[in-house]
């Protein structure tokens, strides 16, 4: 099965051509690699898979559910005007699962105070069986696998994005979309 199919696709301004005619489909699973020279239309290209852009002709089907992740050019600007942490970044990626722990811990607090109606219990198994689904124990082994394994130390998960270089900012950004899970990864020009 395809994650996404392009049919016919093409891109112009006024009368110049940027690209015409690119068909083709990507299977789950699959790696594509689009190499040219500079000024032939990859990155607008991919601007219009990952719907940044809308084409000019042709059609995009993706697969349903499909969610894209996309590492553009201009990384560096991903983090303007955010001053997390290279870690608390990541956490972001796991809002849902950090609020669901606090929810938990909550309760915990609730039954450690003789409250453990039967309602409630039933309340916090419900949530437990929810945090335990969706990775809750395993998050935090997650980011530490994606960051060492993208060159990062212990010591640089407490700088401020801001005070990162391109190139570090790049690999944050990657960390980051690694480890949404995309069904789908565009990266353009990620070296």
């Amino acid at each position: 099965m395809s994650v996404i199919t392009l049919n016919n696709l093409g891109q112009s301004y006024g009368d110049f051509d940027v690209f015409l005619g690119a068909s083709g489909s990507i299977p789950q699973g699959g790696k594509v690699g689009l190499v040219g020279p500079n000024g032939i239309g990859k990155t607008t290209l991919l601007r219009i898979l990952v719907g940044l852009d809308v084409s000019s002709a042709g059609s995009i089907t993706l697969a349903r559910d499909t969610r894209i992740g996309y590492l553009r050019q201009e990384a560096m600007a991903a983090f303007a005007g955010r001053d997390n942490t290279i870690y608390a970044e990541m956490l972001t990626v796991f809002r849902g699962l950090k609020e669901l722990e606090k929810e938990l811990h909550a309760l915990q607090e609730q039954m450690a105070a003789g409250n453990a109606s039967e309602a409630l219990l039933a309340e916090y198994g419900h949530k437990h069986d929810a945090f335990e689904r969706a990775g809750g124990y395993a998050y935090e082994v997650r980011i530490s696998q994606v960051l060492d394994g993208l060159g990062f130390t212990r010591d640089d998960w407490d700088m401020p994005l801001t005070h990162l270089s391109g190139g570090q900012k790049t690999r944050a950004l990657l960390a980051r979309l690694l480890l949404e899970q995309p069904d789908l990864l565009v990266l353009d020009e990620p070296t």
